[in-house]
């Protein structure tokens, strides 16, 4: 095993070579990353390449957190999506799930593959000619953050954009809503998450707490 790789999963370790080999496959507009999801907060423990600009003990992103609280261990790869990073670079991307022996999900390679000038020679070419496909504007919101704290203010932000009533104005109701759609997303997996929502929504923790048992509650008893 080697030396600077074995605080990985274990079921994480042949992850690795084929991590780097499939950055030498494909050169320098792709990354690809491995995460150990033992520790979200800091999950990516390989990377190759470096698309997205993050570092080793980055956190892992929304889109996984999202999949893995909706789905559990039967999630299913999610293959050839469309993200936009924050410097408008459009990427390809893949998340491919690593389980253990028992079948639980421990980790999850993910290819990120910028398509940012294979879209701009495309839309050269497309100038030579009368119709053509359009680029679809749309994309997965998936964060790349350096830091946990990023992915949970933009997770959150969504949630009160979505739902476009100032945190002033929120009756009970409203904030047992944002905290829902925030459980539903999967913010509660990472660490400080409940601090971090109960500082936004101006309740204390054991209020967050609260809310999140009464709406488990009744969404467990189908109560809408």
């Amino acid at each position: 095993m080697n030396e600077k790789n074995k605080d990985i999963h274990p079921s994480l370790q042949s992850l690795i070579p084929i991590a780097r080999g499939i950055n030498q496959m494909f050169g320098k507009y792709c990354e690809v990353a491995v995460h150990d999801l033992c520790k979200p907060e800091t999950s990516l423990v390989f990377l190759a390449g470096n698309v997205t600009k993050r570092h080793k003990g980055a956190p892992i992103t929304n889109l996984v957190l999202e999949s893995i609280r909706n789905h559990g261990d039967n999630c299913l790869d999610l293959i050839g999506y469309k993200n936009v990073t924050k410097d408008g670079r459009i990427l390809k991307s893949s998340t491919i799930f690593a389980r253990d022996q028992k079948g639980k999900i421990v980790g999850c390679l993910c290819i990120n593959y910028d398509i940012t000038e294979l879209i701009i020679h495309k839309n050269h070419l497309e100038e030579f000619i009368a119709v053509g496909e359009k680029i679809n504007n749309g994309a997965s919101n998936e964060f790349f953050a350096s830091d946990i704290t990023e992915v949970l203010e933009g997770m959150i932000d969504a949630v009160l954009t979505n739902l476009n009533i100032p945190v002033a104005m929120m009756q009970k109701e409203d904030k047992i809503h944002v905290v829902r759609e925030l459980d539903l997303k999967g913010v509660f997996m990472i660490k400080g998450a409940v601090d971090k929502v109960a500082a936004v929504l101006g309740v204390s923790r054991y209020t967050i707490y609260n809310y999140l048992e009464e709406d488990r509650s009744n969404r467990s008893n189908n109560v809408i």
